[in-house]
């Protein structure tokens, strides 16, 4: 989705990973990306130089790299599926084909049943900036059903993971960028935020300057393109979560006959510009945030947090993070909860309802001067692993963010904005609205202010809007199935919380996904799942 890096999906809906450890990496695995061991043995082009002719070998996938976040090797699926990965040459410059490529890193985990394959079903978990390689294999046993007649396959998009991953600064710069404060009230601290985004801009040019232009969404969808053709299939067969939906939509655009069964999940609305966006997740956060004081209200006494009614539960929060603001409480180690801080990890555990609880435990420690468990959930946003490490998901959010937007807002356009976010959130109003700076010095011009997803002509794309979701509104679905267009988009609604629809659980979802995917049973435009 098109959102600020401090609220970035990266994981998706799968926001429940806060709740498992994250294991680093060893030093021979951090070194290991596309020049290493896998990439040995990577695709090879053809002496023609056509990379649609390029065979892929897959070996054993490696544990993630420190920049996919770091962790083991996945395991088998249920059933002894082993994972399977590879690389794939892309040209750097589609304008010019025939110059330099990147290699880009694969994932798959094979179809069950051979004979009544489809295809290969290609995921992208959204951010921009999640890895695929690391991402599929965590959540691979939500999509087995799926696995009855397709190929399980994702990637680590150009820019993200072993896909020659952007860097910009170091773990120990990205400790202290993420402790300033993300909403000044000060003409000193508007300085220091201003200071602080044109630095991170110039580390990213001076690290990974030649790959910035390259890294956009059009770049990504034509990789999706060659990468249909290299699998071997004639159409693309596509689920798409969070900014995977707008991907999903440039594709359509860019290849309308190339277009198989595609589902769209928790949807980014195509017709907002980066504005209209973070102030659409204002709202939605607050939204989210409104459930999930509602339902402590409504539990009395056995909700830990004071306050008798919604607002007074809100009201609490609001106060503790006035107290943060002015101090700081102790987190992890030396490293301290700032009112920022607790305020991405509030964000964090509203991307599914499953994590509530752990909010709500949050919340209650901080409020006695505990803040580790606030500063745990803010760090499964942040990409940063229990030993310090960060993945490349935050660099590569604001690279992608920025090739796509050509928006770029100084402090004080900034400033007179900020009442209407303020309006639309008391919580995350201010955080979301000074967000707006992300591309402020970027070296890189945006594409565009809305992407175009048109598709006349395409096969019917499935897309799934959660009534419940703070990160891509419900609203966001009905925009794009209308840009889709008549006949292509088809629009389908979850009654639910949280950030996507088919990993809730929902039978009723994953019966009308499976029927489309498997059988080709287009659901009915309207159908409503709860």
């Amino acid at each position: 989705m098109r959102t600020s890096p401090a609220l970035r999906a990266a994981a998706l809906a799968a926001a429940v990973t806060v709740l498992l450890p994250i294991t680093a990496c060893s030093e021979s695995g951090n070194k290991e990306g596309p020049d290493g061991p896998l990439a040995a043995n990577a695709a090879e082009a053809s002496s023609s130089g056509d990379l649609a002719s390029q065979k892929l070998t897959w070996k054993p996938c490696p544990a993630p790299s420190a920049a996919q976040g770091g962790g083991q090797a996945p395991t088998p699926l249920p059933g002894g599926t082993s994972w399977e990965c590879s690389f794939m040459r892309a040209p750097l410059d589609y304008a010019k084909p025939g110059g330099g490529t990147i290699e880009l890193a694969l994932i798959r985990a094979r179809a069950k049943s051979q004979d009544k394959r489809i295809g290969s079903l290609i995921f992208n978990f959204g951010g921009p900036g999640a890895s695929g390689v690391a991402t599929l294999p965590a959540f691979g046993s939500d999509y087995d059903k799926l696995r009855a007649r397709y190929d399980l396959v994702s990637f680590d998009p150009r820019g993200v993971g072993r896909s020659d991953g952007v860097e910009c600064e170091s773990d120990k710069q990205l400790d202290a960028r993420f402790e300033t404060d993300g909403t000044p009230d000060t003409s000193a601290e508007v300085d220091a935020f201003v200071k602080d985004t044109k630095t991170f801009a110039q580390a990213c040019e001076k690290n990974s300057g030649k790959q910035l232009p390259y890294v956009g969404t059009t770049d990504a969808a034509r990789d999706m393109d060659l990468m249909r053709q290299v699998l071997g299939d004639k159409k693309l067969y596509y689920f798409g979560i969070s900014y995977g939906t707008e991907l999903g939509g440039v594709y359509a655009h860019l290849f309308p006959k190339n277009v198989g069964r595609s589902v769209l999940d928790a949807v980014v609305d195509p017709t907002q510009d980066s504005e209209q966006s973070s102030l659409g997740q204002a709202k939605g956060f607050q939204l989210a945030l409104d459930n999930f004081t509602q339902d402590c209200a409504d539990r009395g006494d056995e909700c830990k947090l004071p306050g008798s009614s919604s607002k007074e539960v809100e009201q609490g929060i609001s106060e503790l993070l006035t107290k943060l603001e002015k101090k700081p409480i102790e987190g992890l180690g030396s490293r301290r909860l700032t009112e920022t801080l607790a305020t991405t990890g509030i964000a964090a555990a509203l991307y599914s309802k499953q994590t509530w609880s752990l909010l709500e435990q949050g919340l209650d420690e901080a409020d006695g001067g505990n803040g580790a468990l606030l500063l745990a959930l803010a760090d499964s946003l942040n990409g940063r692993s229990d030993n310090g490490q960060y993945d490349n998901s935050m660099a590569a959010n604001t690279a992608i963010n920025c090739a796509d937007s050509k928006q770029r807002f100084t402090a004080d356009q900034t400033e007179a904005k900020l009442p209407e976010f303020r309006s639309a959130s008391k919580i995350f109003g201010n955080y979301l609205g000074w967000s707006l700076m992300a591309c402020t010095g970027w070296p890189v011009q945006g594409t565009w202010n809305t992407p175009d997803v048109s598709a006349p002509g395409a096969a019917p794309i499935l897309v799934i809007g959660n009534t419940g979701d703070p990160a891509t509104p419900y609203e966001g679905a009905k925009a794009m199935a209308d840009a889709l267009g008549e006949g292509v988009g088809v629009k389908m609604t979850y009654e639910g919380q949280g950030h996507g629809a088919y990993n809730s659980g929902n039978a009723c979802v994953q019966k009308e996904v499976g029927g489309y995917l498997l059988d080709g049973k287009v659901p009915a435009a309207g159908t409503v799942c709860k």
